[in-house]
């Protein structure tokens, strides 16, 4: 009887299966059908085009189209500028960096007094370069205007190791630098069996090299006429076995047709992971490079990414010249003008990052193209572990703002290991209160009660809400927060939870979509202390160089959402609370930066940020504390502020927070 029983539910089931493997045969021949009636209709639409773009009407009507393309280039400008001043704005600083452009260019040569002076210093070390330039099928001008640019350094201790690989149509590249060798015995010039790649013509390059440091150029670019005076001043100064310098991109027979200036942070491992900013003109110790190993010829295309990864993350001290001094020609093939000029290029950085990332720290990393650039790369981290995250929230009244928060918190996150601890400070209205009543039944929330005498001070707010804090992370959070991103608390660990990484931050909007915070830079604005960059940009603006798109290295972050791990938060003590209001978050973070870690800015976890309900104007009272504070904070930090950020170049002004060149 049951063996009966078992053979009829095996014969039920089996008819079961059967009756769903129709269902879904009968789908899939729907779906199929499907795209072979929208592959005709595409194909079909695709001939009307065709025949629409060749019709007298198509072409009478060009002007008009052209003025409505206008019409909407104009429209996505106000959006992504927010308005009418947004736009105003970003002519106004185009029309400072044009007026500046020209100080970077012929202008900025030394003049023949200061080149005679620069030839005669004798430094303590004297630096020998061995200049590597593989060759391939270089035009003519572009060939004669790079060995013209080598030949005019100031800086004469130097040799050029030419390796070429240009084919048979091109053997003009021999005779000229034949011409040249001929003139000057420095020109060493090899020319190879076979186009070995660009990662092993480079290699032939070094083959010939006997410098004791090695420096990088490219065969169609221009270098500036002191950038060796410069690198061996640095070498000679502070040891550095590994420099590079800002740089320009210019087009046609002029390096004063300028189309971008790129002033480069000092050394940033975040941002060179994610945009190879670094780039040109790199210079490093023969030595260095013999600990790092040669090019790699898997990764050609970004073989310099993959090694300005390897060398700088074993050099010693690795120098940023803030100076212009290498010109990156922009033409039909280079990558300059057009990434997909060499595609590949793409794949090969991508590999570059990953394989450099998993050597640093044994993670299998996501490296993906963002919007920004093909090149600039968003990294997705692994999350080793889920641990207990305390999101610390200050409060004084604000029913409103506190509530939008909370519920912000618990409807979008996704990542679910996380405490609140809201830290109730002397609110006096009935409905806060009626609503920390219905937030006890919550267990993710506890309300904590601050009544130590002596006026606000955010600074011991935050300690004392910490001194609750369960988790092994700790998320400062203000109560005028509403969560955009779902994954913001995982997009904030993924940093905080390397070994080299102290406070991480995220980017945040006020209500109207422009940007209240996106990293911070000690000495920027009126008052020299400190304040955000890309201040009130549109929320879809790309930033300075494409910054607003990959995580990267900054002096701080903002407190209004700063995760930072317990054990960081209590070694360097806490907020200061000499700093009652302002700058407390700085100077964490410039704590954090002496015992060495990285602070890192992420586009990726997004918030809004509705500072401007809770907190009023300064002035009375309120202004005399902010100027105090100001003032104790330059005097901390005064040695750091004169240095400058270390992540702002000094060639942009302090007046402006939209990277306006000085």
């Amino acid at each position: 009887m049951v063996e009966k029983q078992a053979i009829d539910e095996e014969k039920e089931l089996q008819e079961d299966y059967r009756k769903l493997y129709t269902a879904e045969r009968e789908k899939t021949e729907v779906l199929l059908a499907k795209i072979e009636e929208a592959e005709k209709e595409i194909e079909e639409l695709t001939f009307k085009l065709d025949r629409i773009k060749g019709s007298f009407a198509w072409k009478l009507s060009t002007p008009l189209r052209k003025l409505f393309h206008f019409y909407e280039k104009t429209r996505d400008r106000l959006t992504r500028y927010g308005s009418i001043p947004g736009v105003m704005r970003k002519v106004r600083s185009k029309i400072r960096e044009r007026r500046n452009m020209k100080s970077h260019g012929l202008a900025s040569f030394p003049s023949t007094e200061e080149a005679k002076r620069q030839r005669e210093t004798r430094f303590e070390h004297r630096v020998l370069y061995s200049i590597l330039v593989p060759l391939f099928n270089t035009p003519e001008k572009f060939l004669r205007d790079m060995l013209d640019s080598v030949e005019n350094q100031t800086y004469e201790n130097w040799e050029l190791c030419l390796a070429d690989g240009s084919d048979s149509e091109h053997d003009y590249v021999g005779r000229i630098v034949k011409e040249y060798q001929a003139k000057d015995s420095r020109i060493k010039y090899q020319v190879l069996d076979h186009n070995y790649g660009i990662s092993g013509n480079t290699n032939k390059c070094l083959e010939m090299a006997s410098g004791d440091y090695i420096a990088l150029f490219d065969h169609d670019d221009i270098l500036h006429p002191a950038v060796l005076y410069e690198y061996t001043r640095v070498i000679n100064e502070q040891k550095a076995d590994y420099i590079y310098c800002d740089e320009i991109t210019f087009q046609g027979d002029s390096i004063d047709n300028m189309i971008v200036l790129h002033f480069k942070p000092d050394y940033a491992p975040d941002n060179l992971r994610g945009n190879n900013y670094i780039c040109h003109f790199s210079a490093f110790s023969h030595e260095l490079l013999d600990e790092s190993g040669v090019f790699r010829s898997e990764y050609d295309g970004s073989q310099d990414h993959d090694m300005i990864l390897r060398l700088t993350a074993r050099a010693h001290k690795v120098c940023h010249v803030p100076k212009a001094l290498y010109y990156w020609r922009s033409h039909k093939a280079s990558v300059a003008q057009d990434i997909n000029a060499k595609t590949y290029a793409v794949d090969a950085a991508k590999r570059a990052v990953h394989d450099h990332l998993r050597d640093s720290y044994g993670w299998e990393v996501k490296v993906e193209s963002t919007r920004a650039f093909p090149t600039i790369f968003r990294i997705r981290y692994p999350l080793l572990q889920k641990p207990l995250i305390s999101i610390i929230i200050p409060n004084k009244d604000h029913m409103e703002d506190l509530s939008r928060c909370v519920e912000s918190i618990m409807s979008k996150s996704t990542y679910e290991n996380y405490e609140i601890i809201v830290v109730e400070n002397y609110s006096e209205t009935k409905e806060i209160f009626d609503y920390y009543k219905a937030l006890e039944h919550n267990e993710r929330v506890r309300i904590v009660k601050y009544e130590e005498e002596g006026g606000f001070n955010y600074s011991k707010i935050n300690n004392f809400g910490v001194s609750f804090a369960r988790g092994e992370y700790v998320l400062l959070l203000n109560n005028d927060m509403k969560v955009i991103t779902r994954e913001w608390m995982e997009e904030l660990l993924m940093y905080a939870q390397r070994p080299d990484v102290a406070a991480v931050g995220g980017k945040l909007y006020y209500a109207d979509n422009t940007i209240q915070h996106a990293g911070i830079v000690i000495g920027l604005g009126a008052h020299r202390a400190a304040g955000h960059t890309h201040y009130k940009d549109a929320k879809e603006h790309l930033g300075y160089m494409g910054r607003l798109c990959y995580a990267q290295d900054v002096t701080a972050v903002t407190g209004a959402c700063l995760l930072v791990s317990r054990a960081l938060y209590e070694e360097v003590g806490g907020l200061d609370e000499s700093f009652s209001v302002s700058f407390n978050d700085v100077d964490f973070c410039l704590k954090l930066r002496q015992k060495g870690y990285l602070n890192v800015f992420t586009p990726f976890a997004e918030l809004f940020h509705y500072e401007s309900k809770s907190r009023g104007m300064e002035e009375g009272e309120k202004l005399r504390r902010f100027q105090n504070e100001v003032a104790l904070f330059q005097k901390k930090w005064k040695d750091q502020l004169e240095a400058g950020d270390p992540y702002f170049n000094p060639n942009f002004s302090l007046d402006y927070s939209d990277y306006t060149v000085k």
